[in-house]
């Protein structure tokens, strides 16, 4: 039987060993054995605290969610305008979440929602938390722009993501950020004289 109060502390252990499993095979090869083992538990246990490997694959990608959203509400509480979108792509493309065993647990994200309606609902409520964040940022464009805007970028960091977790596209945090700023300022200018509220 697992000992008490080690329950935490071995489903965080199975999280990151299957982040670690997708990043070098993708979510298709890894195995619960494999993820179990590089988390130093059994197999055994490792059903015993995710079922399958689908239960797995939906706790790590909530995970990643969740922590995430931890470092976006802070970044961009004390912003307004441009500069909370600028947040937003900040966090969404820093280093931490542009490391390549994230970006290939979300590739299996994307590719794995749509056969699984509870991971197509947990995709629909990052897709909609995106969406309103960067709205929030937006609200002095007109709104069809402002929706036009927030979608663009959305794409764009979605993209940027599946293209280096198929080994192309930028390869660092700075640069990805670089290309979806570049975006933002030239959507801002279109509805901006002078470009004044770029970095308002």
């Amino acid at each position: 039987m697992p000992k008490i109060g080690m329950e935490p502390i071995r489903r965080r252990a199975l999280i990151d060993a299957a982040i670690s499993a997708i990043g070098e095979r993708g979510a298709l090869n890894v195995t619960m054995s494999d993820i179990a083992g590089r988390a130093g538990v059994s197999t055994a246990l490792a059903h015993h605290y995710f079922g399958g490997k689908d239960d797995l694959l939906f706790a790590t990608m909530r995970h990643i969610l969740t922590q995430l959203g931890n470092e976006i509400r802070p970044a961009i509480a004390p912003l307004s305008g441009p500069e909370r979108v600028r947040a937003i792509i900040a966090v969404n493309l820093s280093p931490e979440q542009f490391r390549p065993e994230i970006i290939a647990a979300w590739l299996a994200f994307y590719v794995e929602a749509r056969r699984d309606a509870a991971l197509g609902r947990l995709f629909r409520i990052y897709v909609h938390r995106l969406h309103s964040d960067l709205l929030s940022g937006l609200a002095d464009l007109p709104r069809p722009a402002a929706i036009r805007t927030a979608r663009g970028i959305a794409a764009l960091i979605d993209g940027l993501y599946l293209r280096r977790a198929l080994g192309e596209g930028v390869e660092d945090s700075r640069t990805a950020i670089f290309l979806v700023e570049d975006y933002l300022d030239m959507a801002l200018a279109r509805h901006t004289p002078h470009g004044s509220a770029l970095h308002g």
